[in-house]
């Protein structure tokens, strides 16, 4: 039995590139859907499920930023923000919105690709095939896609429960970013790049909203975060 071909949904106003996009994905065997303004994409997620959604910064009508966060009202479909080169400003508030991660424009589709390919391995299990972990009473179920605290899940987004269960295998000792941009968002971290800095304050949000205790996600100078019990 074949597996069926992961489903994308683009949404750019660019419609030359959104066309490019389509043929080019649709030859790396994706099902690419697009959409040339966020309304139009909102409007297709009503309609059908995806894998994962491409989404341009820029665009009129409904912005980028609007239409994720409308996304993150409903859907927790992995969110890959396109965005303006050298703005780091839009780069930042799209992944404090749920974005999983960006590419910054002009990029090539060959790049996208890889992107892709790398946060549908991570959705899918592939790099975690292990059973849950448990620190304290928080536990984390990648085969689930969930996490608990005391019985309560926890709203994280896909590339939040990834990391949030990367530093529970290794609670109590420092995992560096070094490690964490290659198994997280498949690709090395960037100079002055705060992905995973931003992804790690969603965290900490959520888990003081959600009420737990005795857990902490700490900085480790230099080096990168580790999760410790302080109980």
């Amino acid at each position: 039995m074949y597996a069926r071909p992961s489903k994308i949904l683009i949404i750019d106003d660019d419609v030359e590139l959104v066309t490019l996009l389509v043929d080019y994905f649709t030859l790396e065997g994706f099902e690419a859907t697009p959409a040339h303004s966020g309304t139009e994409g909102l409007q297709a997620l009503e309609n059908k499920e995806f894998d994962l959604i491409i989404l341009d910064v820029m665009m009129p009508g409904i912005s980028g930023v609007e239409t994720l966060q409308r996304i993150r009202e409903k859907w927790r479909t992995p969110v890959l923000m396109l965005t303006a080169r050298g703005d780091p400003v839009d780069r930042i508030l799209g992944l404090e919105l749920g974005a999983d991660d960006y590419v910054p424009k002009p990029c090539s589709p060959r790049e996208l690709v890889a992107r892709i390919r790398a946060i549908l391995r991570r959705v899918a299990g592939n790099e975690n095939n292990r059973g849950p972990v448990q620190v304290g009473k928080l536990q984390i179920d990648l085969a689930q896609r969930r996490a608990h605290y005391d019985g309560k899940q926890i709203p994280l987004t896909g590339t939040e429960l990834s990391l949030l269960e990367m530093l529970a295998r290794s609670a109590g000792q420092p995992v560096p970013k070094a490690e964490i941009y290659p198994r997280i968002l498949g690709r090395p971290m960037g100079r002055y790049d705060r992905a995973i800095d931003v992804h790690i304050s969603a965290i900490r949000h959520k888990l003081a909203q959600e009420g737990v205790e005795g857990i902490a996600i700490e900085s480790v100078r230099g080096v990168g975060y580790q999760l410790v019990r302080l109980d």
